[in-house]
């Protein structure tokens, strides 16, 4: 019996995938599943003119380092797709998407021989629009035995006392800074790999209780949006003084990293609500390290987050939790990091900041740059910038515009419609009650999948119903229209989706009818 051309495909490119196995760990059945589903075993035209076995689009970074592409109709006519002088190319540039995108950071916490799980991971971050991804892949895995390739690349390193993923663990080291081709250490960073600012949602000082809006607390620390993402180490020559591996305490997961000072003072940076930890207590690590995955453990947490805390500890024991903001600031400016530290359109940062001349930095926004900054951006840690899906496209597009429309009612202030963005961008759900007063509460929400939802309650009864692209387009073309006032907007969006609403009432009103009447028959009838 001949070999199928998914065996062929496979050992053709075999030493390809076992090479970036060896490099960044990522499992070669997994590469070489995702070339043969993605590329039509080598044949689809993007594979066979741009050398593309993974369908991976031209970026704009791509396309602003003068990357090749060829222009193919997928998800939308002319879309730009990445093109290579060869096969190897573009194994190496998936690796390093997977790699580089934080998105997929929870697939490097697990085995380089896990083919299950990384299929899963990848599928769940959603590097395909299609549903049952991961089951597609396992599929090709298991059929055509291609987990052989991991073992064999497993036994070779074993054999040489080496392991996987080497060059992904050399790009979470700290990376030296070449300037007039000297090489400088890097000594600081971030918390968390950001390109232009960190999300807070919540800063340090005195705000309502999230689980009690009627008390008020002390928040000692910084909340951080984002969700299983690799957490580093801030400084070199770190002590890890505490480690908590029980997620049912109120912090949940934590790590605790402790630094000296040349005045005999310490500074602990405390990391809360993580997923995993992957330190221990006595551990020396360098700026930029990772420590753990970010997460959503404890018993007072509201939603994935980090909750990072800062306390200074004296020479005679004594200590006080100061404003992460200002350590951030502290370090950034010893590390000549340049970003920001984002809460409501201001720079936390930059009151704890100066330019050369002493005079203070100031970056606060607009609600509208805001608004946009947090949705074009993927260092807002939401998930809904960089989408090839169509459907996702104009969800984002309908959210965004409808969000405008949203905190424009009731004649809000600047500072009100910013606190209102950051709240509905920090959980993909806009309050549209005051759109469709009749009802007791209405939402529009998008889910991890990209979905939107439409949420009403009116009296005791609640409905959900998933928009179709009908309905997005719909929505679109009225938040689109330049030619309309804002509040013909409102009342025609109103319209949209309050006829949604009552159809999904009456569908639910004869489900419900249909129910009794079958348990009255069957009562009948006994």
């Amino acid at each position: 019996m001949g070999k199928s051309k998914n065996q062929e495909y496979a050992e053709q490119y075999a030493q390809y995938a076992k090479e970036q196995m060896v490099k960044y760990g990522i499992p070669a059945s997994v590469t070489l599943a995702q070339g043969i589903l993605e590329s039509a075993n080598g044949q689809s035209q993007l594979a066979r003119k741009e050398n593309n076995h993974f369908g991976i689009k031209a970026s704009a970074t791509w396309l602003a380092q003068g990357g090749k592409y060829g222009v193919y109709t997928d998800d939308k006519p002319n879309e730009k797709f990445c093109a290579y002088d060869n096969v190897g190319e573009s194994f190496e540039h998936h690796s390093k998407v997977l790699v580089d995108n934080k998105r997929y950071a929870q697939c490097f916490t697990l085995a380089p021989d896990d083919y299950k799980g990384w299929t899963e991971e990848i599928a769940k971050a959603g590097y395909a629009s299609g549903s049952d991804y991961d089951k597609k892949l396992q599929q090709i895995i298991e059929r055509n035995g291609l987990d052989k390739y991991d073992k064999e690349v497993m036994l070779q390193l074993q054999s040489e006392g080496k392991s996987t993923g080497q060059a992904n663990a050399e790009m979470r080291e700290p990376q030296p800074i070449v300037v007039d081709d000297k090489i400088l250490v890097t000594e600081y960073s971030l918390p968390l790999k950001r390109d232009d600012f960190l999300f807070v949602t919540s800063p340090f000082g005195v705000r309502e209780d999230p689980l009690d809006p009627s008390k008020k607390q002390l928040h000692s620390g910084m909340d951080i949006r984002c969700d299983k993402e690799i957490l580093m180490a801030t400084e070199s020559n770190g002590k890890i003084v505490k480690v908590n591996h029980n997620g049912q305490t109120e912090a949940g997961k934590s790590v605790t990293v402790e630094y000296e000072r040349e005045d005999q003072t310490k500074v602990q940076v405390t990391y809360a609500h993580l997923d995993s930890v992957t330190v221990k207590v006595g551990d020396t690590v360098k700026a930029g390290q990772q420590l753990g995955i970010s997460g959503n453990t404890g018993t007072r947490t509201t939603g994935p987050h980090l909750h990072l805390e800062v306390k200074t500890i004296q020479a005679d024991g004594s200590s006080r939790n100061v404003d992460p903001a200002a350590y951030l600031a502290e370090i950034s400016q010893k590390g000549n990091i340049q970003i920001q530290a984002l809460h409501n359109g201001t720079d936390l940062m930059a009151k704890f900041q100066t330019t050369e001349h002493g005079t203070q930095i100031d970056h606060t926004m607009t609600a509208d740059d805001w608004m946009k900054k947090l949705l074009s951006s993927e260092d807002s840690g939401i998930g809904l910038g960089g989408s090839h899906d169509p459907i996702i496209d104009f969800a984002v597009t309908a959210f965004s515009s409808l969000m405008m429309l949203a905190v424009e009612i009731d004649k809000k202030s600047e500072e009100e419609k910013i606190d209102e963005i950051s709240d509905a961008v920090d959980k993909k759900s806009i309050d549209l009650t005051s759109l469709l007063p009749n009802y007791k509460s209405c939402t529009l929400d998008i889910n991890d999948k990209g979905e939107t939802l439409i949420r009403a309650t009116t009296g005791d009864k609640t409905v959900s119903h998933t928009l179709s692209s009908n309905e997005l387009s719909r929505l679109s073309v009225v938040l689109n229209n330049n030619e309309l006032t804002d509040e013909s907007k409102r009342l025609r969006v109103a319209g949209i989706v309050n006829s949604v609403i009552l159809i999904k009432f009456a569908s639910q009103n004869f489900e419900q009818g249909m129910s009794q009447g079958q348990g009255q028959e069957e009562s009948l009838k006994r």
